[in-house]
């Protein structure tokens, strides 16, 4: 039967996003379908979250194992059977466990598709935690044989999944076979902040990509000089204080540490040769320059317009400006409104005397500026 699998494809369990790979002879599934497959607890649901793949292109180690069918009626039903009856299960440990106060935290309960087998996980603060009581007091009411494993943090992240900070699916439930050490003293090979709440993961531990550029960082950093090496200026004698692998620049810094300088890292091995050359501030076509004003030194000082001394037809924009804010409040527009009133009544008084016959002498309308007014009620007119 096996001889027949042109294909392989992968799948993930319930309550993981990991994917494993089975081989098949069919090339025709779909994404999350259910196909039933053997575990070392029996058979099992999976779900497709790899399409079928050419069996020539598989380049894992390990060998694969077949899928043994595609899930019919019946599995999906003793699927959602299991899936029930691992909740109550769960439920009963949970009792068991605030009734015996042990230090468990439980994360999720599988039956196998048969019904016989059940796993439940948990974990603990502790190394190790004795729970045969436990055991004791919870198998009389749970189906089938009941497997209480402990995992560690870092397999508590793997099962649950998540995204890391960069975005992406968490290592541990991709790609990630084993779990490698990691210490802080790869984070300082790097030159990171030795922040530890930064630095971890979702399992609470340092987090795996920090073995990724490890490598990678040892062998740039042979490249720059080392810390506290002295470059020579003429203003006096510098330190390396740092360096940036990524933008290969290093960062010099006198003995007060008040004056700081940044070169790429050519010109300070330069420095250190006696064959750096200064370079030449040349202006480029592209460098900005600020626009002429057509502002003209005077030694009038006049504040309506700050001292400066405009051209003559912006000369009134600038003293209307500076006028209306040294009045400020809106006061400015209630006297221009005043002088708009006075010219008016003026033209009137040069067509005729005719209204003035007719309705008397009449003062121009004036607008007087008066401050804002506290609003509220309105005494009442006794």
């Amino acid at each position: 039967m096996e001889d027949n699998n042109n294909y392989y494809i992968g799948v993930h369990y319930q309550n993981s996003e990991k994917p494993y790979c089975f081989s098949t002879s069919d090339d025709d599934f779909k994404m999350d379908d259910m196909v039933v497959v053997d575990t070392p607890n029996g058979t099992e649901i999976a779900f497709v979250c790899i399409l079928a793949k050419p069996l020539s292109t598989y380049a894992g180690k390990l060998a694969l194992k077949p899928i043994l069918r595609k899930a019919n009626k019946s599995d999906v039903n003793n699927y959602n059977y299991n899936a029930m009856a691992a909740q109550k299960a769960i439920e009963i440990t949970q009792d068991g466990i605030a009734k015996l106060s042990l230090p468990m935290n439980i994360i999720s309960g599988v039956y196998n598709l048969e019904g016989n087998h059940i796993t439940i996980t948990y974990t603990t603060p502790e190394k190790r935690v004795d729970f045969r009581e436990l055991l004791k007091l919870i198998t009389p009411h749970i189906e089938g044989r009941v497997e209480l494993r402990q995992i560690a943090p870092r397999d508590k992240a793997k099962m649950i999944g998540g995204l890391g900070l960069c975005g992406m699916s968490i290592c541990c439930t991709t790609f990630l076979d084993a779990f490698e050490g990691i210490s802080i003293s790869r984070a300082k090979n790097q030159m990171l902040t030795v922040n530890i709440p930064k630095l971890s993961g979702q399992c609470g531990k340092l987090k795996c990509c920090l073995a990724f550029e490890d490598d990678t960082y040892t062998i740039e950093k042979k490249d720059f000089p080392k810390l506290g090496t002295i470059v020579k200026f003429d203003e006096g004698e510098y330190k390396v204080d740092s360096f940036n692998i990524i933008s290969r620049t290093v960062r010099l810094a006198n003995a007060t540490r008040d004056d700081f300088k940044t070169y790429p890292l050519e010109d300070v091995k330069a420095m250190l040769d006696g064959t750096y050359k200064k370079k030449d501030l040349v202006k480029t076509e592209n460098e900005f320059s600020l626009p002429d004003f057509h502002i003209v030194e005077s030694h009038t000082r006049d504040v309506s317009y700050g001292g400066m001394n405009p051209d003559k037809q912006d000369k009134t924009h600038y003293h209307d400006a500076a006028k209306r804010d040294n009045q400020g409040n809106g006061k400015w527009r209630y006297q221009n409104r005043n002088n708009k009133g006075q010219k008016n009544a003026q033209k009137n008084n040069t067509q005729g005397n005719s209204q003035n016959a007719q309705g008397g002498d009449r003062k121009p309308r004036h607008h007087y500026y008066r401050p804002h007014r506290r609003q509220g009620n309105k005494p009442e007119n006794k």
